[in-house]
């Protein structure tokens, strides 16, 4: 431990031990000391910067308080953040949402990316099957997500380029973007939003979720 850390440490111990003679420190003072603490203890290497670890928004804050209480957001605050959110997505800059479902696969079942052992000019991967199942072939896949297998296929997509495929294809291209403009709360990476996954590697995502060729639909 480095003498930096050290005294952030003992800052936060003589905070949590004040607590107890007076009133508590804030949810703000506290937030404030454990930023201290991680920059203190952590430096930039590679593609990966400490800011990206310290650097929060109204959203993850609020969140966070509301887990550390045990309790959900109250439906206005979530509303508002979501919203909020909502107006950050950043439509296909030539106005085509739909890609080729290979290379989305690709993305889709890379883990890569955002470590400190990787090569910056690297594109990032989506890590997709970390958290749902996509298609029939993967044995292996996370649950903290629901399944998108058949995804398009249930929601009635037979030609995204049609007019009644709208709604869906745009929901689509907006959940991987910036997931908590519809869910303030998410537990979904905001892809896009975030840097992870830049506007082309979206639409390759898209396509493997609402191609009716695609192995999601099959």
């Amino acid at each position: 431990m480095n003498k930096k850390t050290s005294i952030v440490l003992a800052s936060l111990t003589a905070a949590v031990v004040a607590a107890g003679c007076a009133s508590a420190p804030s949810v703000a003072e506290l937030n404030a000391l454990t930023d201290q603490i991680v920059k203190a203890s952590f430096r930039d290497q590679g593609p990966v910067k400490v800011e990206r670890i310290t650097a929060t928004d109204a959203t993850n804050r609020a969140c966070s308080e509301a887990d550390v209480a045990g309790k959900p957001l109250d439906e206005k605050t979530a509303k508002a953040l979501e919203e909020a959110n909502l107006k950050t997505i950043k439509w296909p800059s030539d106005g085509q949402f739909i890609g080729d479902w290979k290379q989305g696969e690709a993305i889709a079942q890379s883990g890569r990316g955002l470590t400190w052992t990787d090569d910056a000019k690297t594109a990032n991967g989506g890590n997709c099957y970390n958290c749902h199942q996509i298609s029939k072939e993967e044995i292996s896949y996370g649950t903290i997500g629901p399944s998108l297998y058949n995804y398009g296929k249930i929601r009635g997509v037979s030609d995204p380029a049609s007019p009644a495929s709208k709604a869906i294809v745009e929901y689509t291209w907006g959940k991987i973007w910036n997931a908590k403009a519809y869910n303030a709360c998410s537990n979904m990476p905001r892809a896009g939003h975030m840097g992870i996954l830049n506007e082309s590697q979206v639409r390759h995502i898209v396509g493997l979720l609402l191609d009716p060729k695609s192995p999601v639909n099959q």
